[in-house]
């Protein structure tokens, strides 16, 4: 991974998203991986969010540590992800990765898409 990272954190996790994401990469054998978060074009509401293992960083990304957890996020997904938080809940219905978002306007009820 290379080392142009940078300190701001323009989203939080909450500690089960970080135990989570910690336990895929230990199960998946990925070892110095990092979650890359990001928002794409697509989904019923516009936008869509992404959670990816990745190794490495641009200069466009913005890169910090939670709790040993490395996470990277592209600038312009910044932008649109500012003062998100990224939880994790076991729950039979309902359970995963959530996304709570103040920017969005409109969320699709699963979740995963947006408008902004």
């Amino acid at each position: 991974m290379e080392n142009t990272t940078k300190t701001e954190q323009p989203i939080a996790l909450t500690p089960s998203a970080v135990t989570e994401v910690k336990g895929m990469i230990e199960r998946k054998n990925l070892g110095n991986a990092a979650l890359r978060v990001g928002v794409q074009g697509g989904g019923c509401s516009g936008l869509s969010y992404t959670l990816n293992f990745e190794t490495e960083i641009t200069p466009h990304d913005l890169s910090f540590e939670v709790d040993g957890l490395r996470v990277i996020i592209d600038q312009k997904s910044a932008l649109y992800l500012a003062g998100t938080t990224l939880d994790f809940s076991k729950e039979l219905v309902g359970g995963g990765f959530k996304f709570n978002n103040p920017n969005a306007t409109r969320s699709c009820g699963c979740g995963e898409s947006f408008s902004a």
